[in-house]
């Protein structure tokens, strides 16, 4: 399914756009195709990759969510080769960062690029700093913590960022996969830039994140183009056991048969280096090996190189290696523990098969397992930690730094960037350029507890995205059908390569199931197209993600995911459209 279409504003400013004639719009593609094959080398950039960069050449911000492999990178570096002034690459991990640098440097008429961090020496980061001072650089890759510095801000500031661009979009998102915290303050950073456009990039995110990215991000009346989910040369399967020991000799002797190079996860630390081990023992002819986020930053760049450079058979690995993986051809990925989310799966198993060759993705499922992830979960923050936090923020005589709160509540900064951010939710702090303060009359008691409450709301968050992923593998019908109605996109009754459809194909007078038969019965058409804002009267908002058979799954925004009886909704007139 391939949509474009204009999300609702998240902001009462919206920049007006002047119509572009036709014969501008041929004039700006044709300069859109100029340099795309000049200094890129690209002689047909995708209709996708063409629109975002004309939107964003008129200054309108943009959300894209396109698929690996289909050339996100193309939409910035065009257009940042089109505008005067550096375009500010917000890249999550160092690894890929570089990764962008060396990709940009591969073309030798490309626009020069630097990337300032911690892997990089203070005389080399100073001397990017340099450049972009002088206007030599058309690229600066950053991570979201530098853009916390002050320091940082004001220097691009005075460079007139032209084009702020924020990579792996999704990470801003409280419901996201990924989370990072420093992702939350970007708005407001693009205001102390001057207010550039804004461009929005991610590979995957269920209505419900992409609606928080544009909130977090403030974008402004942005085109968002979303590029469809379906990877159809992917072969989806679920491998249910009844216990743990037979499910590991299951994941060893299956990673054994398949062929490499591929990516086993896990949940733990020692779960990693414990596959990795009985894998090695079963495949002695097999390079396998641990990655996890208690390895040393060297030895966890030094995997990543080996892993792309085809040094590698297997790697057994938790979350930690993620976002940067772009190794066309990864041939499985195998979970041996549940994923937190719908969302993360998604994404982990879409490191496979990128060069569009065929490629497996099982998860391997025993529904104990989904008790770790409910542990995951789980953890309010402290009331009392809230109070002192939001008692620091009133007691100042102006707006306040994370920093000075962090020294005046003797907490630990990591702590006091948590408890701030769930204040800023609950609306009783805010931030500004020169810090935070309280925007209400409330105690600190009183704050403290509404703060409480969105973390409560988060929690059933999370612990409703863990239900979804048990309904997924504890589910009968078309695998890739029910994930692609979790992403808000309608699917044929059966894709033909998952288990559950390659099942019904070898045995044609297997009667149908509940489920499925129900598919195409009229009387339980949806109610609701996908993408649907909706109201119930409890659970208050929310978002229709996909309709299956007799029930429907509807993401309420404190509370989470809700799967709903057809019958129920409509006799009982549950959900109104908003």
């Amino acid at each position: 399914m391939t949509t474009t279409r204009t999300a609702r504003s998240t902001s009462r400013t919206r920049r007006a756009t002047r119509p572009v004639s036709a014969d501008e719009q041929t004039t700006t593609r044709d300069r859109i195709a100029d340099v795309a094959a000049r200094l890129f080398g690209w002689d047909d950039l995708k209709p996708a990759q063409v629109e975002a960069v004309e939107s964003l050449l008129a200054g309108r911000d943009t959300f894209g969510i396109m698929p690996t492999g289909f050339g996100k990178s193309a939409i910035y570096q065009v257009t940042g080769a089109l505008l005067d002034g550096p375009t500010v690459v917000v890249s999550p991990l160092i690894a890929l960062q570089a990764d962008q640098v060396a990709g940009l440097v591969g073309h030798p008429d490309a626009p020069p690029a630097v990337d300032v961090n911690s892997g990089h020496t203070d005389d080399e980061n100073d001397e990017s700093w340099r450049r972009v001072d002088a206007g030599e650089v058309t690229y600066v890759f950053l991570a979201p913590e530098q853009l916390a510095r002050d320091e940082t801000v004001e220097r691009l500031a005075r460079a007139g960022v032209s084009l702020l661009v924020v990579d792996e979009a999704h990470c801003v998102s409280s419901w996201g996969h990924d989370f990072r915290p420093d992702y939350l303050h970007l708005g407001e950073i693009v205001e102390r830039l001057g207010r550039p456009p804004v461009l929005a990039l991610t590979a995957t995110g269920s209505g419900p994140v992409r609606d928080e990215v544009i909130e977090r991000l403030r974008l402004r009346d942005p085109l968002v183009i979303s590029r469809g989910f379906d990877r159809p040369n992917l072969s989806l399967a679920v491998h249910r056991h009844g216990d743990e020991a037979e499910k590991r000799r299951a994941i060893v002797e299956q990673v054994a048969q398949l062929t490499t190079p591929g990516i086993v996860y896990v949940a733990t630390r020692k779960e990693s280096e414990r596959y990795a081990e009985q894998i090695a023992d079963r495949c002695p002819d097999r390079t396998v090996e641990a990655y996890h986020a208690g390895l040393r930053s060297a030895e966890r760049g030094a995997l990543h190189e080996r892993f792309h450079a085809g040094e590698m058979d297997v790697i057994v690995a938790t979350s930690a290696f993620g976002m940067g993986i772009d190794k066309p051809d990864v041939r499985f990925v195998v979970h041996a523990d549940v994923p937190e989310s719908l969302d993360a799966y998604y994404q982990e198993i879409g490191r496979a098969g990128r060069d569009g060759e065929p490629a497996d993705a099982t998860l391997h499922y025993r529904a104990e397992d989904l008790s770790l992830r409910s542990f995951f979960a789980a953890g309010l923050p402290s009331r009392a930690e809230l109070r002192r936090v939001h008692a620091a923020i009133r007691a100042s005589s102006g707006p306040v730094k994370r920093k000075a709160i962090s020294e005046a509540t003797e907490l630990k900064p990591r702590q006091v960037s948590r408890l701030v951010d769930l204040l800023l939710e609950a609306g009783v702090v805010a931030e500004s350029k020169t810090g935070y303060e309280v925007t209400t009359d409330l105690a600190s008691k009183e704050a403290a507890e509404q703060a409480r409450q969105v973390a409560e709301g988060r929690e059933r968050v999370e612990k409703s995205r863990i239900e979804m992923m048990r309904t997924y593998a504890e589910s009968h019908g078309c695998r890739r059908r029910f994930l692609l109605g979790y992403f808000g996109e309608e699917a044929p009754e059966r894709c033909g390569n998952c288990d559950d459809c390659r099942a019904a194909a070898a045995e044609p007078d297997r009667p149908a199931d509940a489920e499925e038969a129900r598919v195409d019965d009229p009387a339980h058409a949806p109610l609701f197209d996908p993408d649907t804002r909706v109201s119930h009267p409890a659970w208050g908002e929310g978002t229709v993600m996909s309709t299956e058979g007799d029930r429907m799954t509807v993401f309420f925004e404190g509370e989470g995911y809700k799967v709903l009886a057809l019958e129920a909704v409509a006799e009982h007139h549950l959900l109104t459209a908003v």
